[in-house]
């Protein structure tokens, strides 16, 4: 910000003004003695000072200025960082995490664990500095980045905190899943599950943890407490064309009703998975694109981002679906292919990240309002992927 200091003129005009103000207070104190008992004479009242104004979306936040509440984090998969996003203004700060981060999931306590190609690194959002990183267990090749690259990718908390849960994706196999004792900072488990693990979810209770296998076309179910494990095949087209086929799953919800997994395919089918029986019904959708990122609103209506087309003229454009637990749903367009959703405190708008995994991707956010559909768009992190509000 550029400040002018006045010239000779100015200065010579403000204390000629000041002089004469003190003149009329001395001829006027002798009338106004009286009044000075009540009101006090040639006294001048004070404004309140204007509140500080927030920083610009240029402007970081301080770094002894603790981070307000309402904002956002997104994982960069195009940086090693997690951005903090105001929803009106952008990106706000950002810290370094690890190479190529995925998914990330934030405590009641205010600290983020996210998925990174090289661990699990956990944010103190508070304060906005990087806590630790927790190496895997497991090899995952080379450190590198790219829409197949080892580390971790779907992370979930417990209930309770006590520990988190990453997907790890190793190239060429299937993949695990670390068990990490949050206060510990450690990996105390690795549990085999299926391959690529796009996303993990954790049952209301705790009891169990649900590991979307993307190519391998499941969820397998774990045992919190001994880590034992079920698979479950989610294919509502089939498993026709194996690692090469379009139609497989990305991300689910648990539906806190019944605890069941919401799993979208293609804007055309929403698979509903039952855990405890691993029997699957399908529903109808309408969006008809191909889907990714979900999420649940205070009200559990469903929000799904649909990427776009796998191909052209099979299907149609970019878009998030807003469906109400009967089923009836509101497709609105979104420009451009999107990754994940994250719904605000007061489940009115939609926070959805630009960060797609292929080809296509944007840096920044789309803000939609829930009920009428209106959007706009935020400049904030690098191909950003994970998303949670704080």
């Amino acid at each position: 910000m550029n400040h002018r200091t006045p010239g000779a003129r100015t200065r010579t005009r403000v204390r000629t003004r000041t002089r004469a103000r003190a003149r009329t207070c001395r001829r006027g104190a002798l009338a106004a003695l009286a009044a000075v008992l009540l009101l006090g004479a040639c006294t001048r009242t004070e404004a309140p000072a204007p509140p500080a104004p927030a920083p610009s979306a240029s402007e970081p936040l301080p770094a002894t200025a603790p981070t307000p509440q309402g904002l956002l984090l997104t994982a960069d998969f195009g940086a090693d960082t997690v951005t903090f996003v105001d929803p009106q203004r952008g990106a706000v700060a950002s810290v370094t995490v690890g190479r190529a981060p995925y998914g990330l999931a934030v405590g009641a306590d205010g600290r983020a664990w996210v998925a990174t190609a090289e661990g699990v690194a956990v944010v103190d959002t508070r304060t906005r500095v990087r806590v630790a990183l927790i190496p895997y267990r497991t090899g995952t090749g080379p450190v590198t980045d790219g829409e197949y690259r080892g580390g971790g990718m779907g992370i979930a908390l417990s209930p309770d905190g006590a520990h988190a849960y990453a997907g790890v994706n190793v190239p060429g196999t299937t993949g695990v899943l670390e068990v990490l004792d949050t206060a510990r900072r450690e990996v105390t488990a690795v549990v085999p599950v299926g391959r690529r693990p796009f996303d993990v979810d954790v049952s209301p209770d705790g009891a169990e943890v649900y590991v979307t296998g993307h190519d391998s076309f499941d969820v397998t179910v774990v045992a919190a407490d001994s880590t034992s494990t079920r698979r479950i095949e989610v294919a509502p087209y089939g498993t026709e064309g194996g690692l090469g086929s379009w139609l497989k799953p990305h991300y689910a919800v648990v539906r806190p009703s019944d605890g069941k997994l919401l799993m979208p395919f293609e804007g055309e089918r929403l698979a509903v998975v039952d855990p405890r029986t691993g029997r699957t019904a399908i529903e109808p959708m309408t969006a008809d694109t191909h889907q990714h990122g979900a999420a649940l609103t205070p009200d559990s209506r469903l929000l799904v981002v649909g990427t776009g087309a796998v191909q052209p003229g099979d299907g149609k454009g970019p878009s998030l679906t807003v469906r109400s637990p009967d089923g009836a749903e509101r497709v609105y367009p979104l420009r451009g292919p999107h990754e994940d959703v994250a719904v605000s405190r007061d489940g009115r708008t939609a926070y959805v990240t630009g960060g797609y995994t292929r080809d296509g991707y944007w840096n920044g956010i789309t803000v939609v309002d829930l009920d009428t559909g209106a959007t706009r768009r935020i400049a904030a992190g690098a191909r950003p992927l994970g998303i949670a509000v704080l």
